[in-house]
């Protein structure tokens, strides 16, 4: 079984027992928290598609760990100019474990 969510601007595809870094999250390391914006359920050939969201499903996680992505270089340069700019960023995230998919029994969708 698979479930389709989404969380901070982003849809992740996700399966029991996954890893996934999502955006960061204000969650303790430790807690279980409930994402509710479940957009699919699938299981096999059987899919729930919501309209936007499948009513009563959710997705139980519990969270791993907080950290930081690698660094992502900017670099911007004016040809013949001598004008260059240097940034750098590195995101937030929170590392979560996907313990299960509740309330979504996969029907055919019509």
């Amino acid at each position: 079984m698979y479930a389709v969510i989404k969380t901070g601007g982003k849809q992740y595809r996700v399966a029991s027992g996954e890893k996934l870094k999502i955006e960061q999250i204000p969650a303790e390391v430790g807690a279980e928290i409930t994402l509710d914006q479940v957009l699919m359920v699938g299981e096999g050939e059987a899919v729930r598609i919501g309209t936007p969201v499948v009513a009563g499903a959710s997705v139980r996680a519990t969270v791993l760990s907080h950290g930081r992505h690698d660094k992502i270089r900017i670099f911007k340069m004016r040809r013949r100019k001598h004008s260059q700019k240097h940034q750098g960023h590195r995101q937030n995230y929170t590392e979560i474990r996907v313990d299960g998919i509740d309330g979504a029994e996969a029907a055919p969708a019509n």
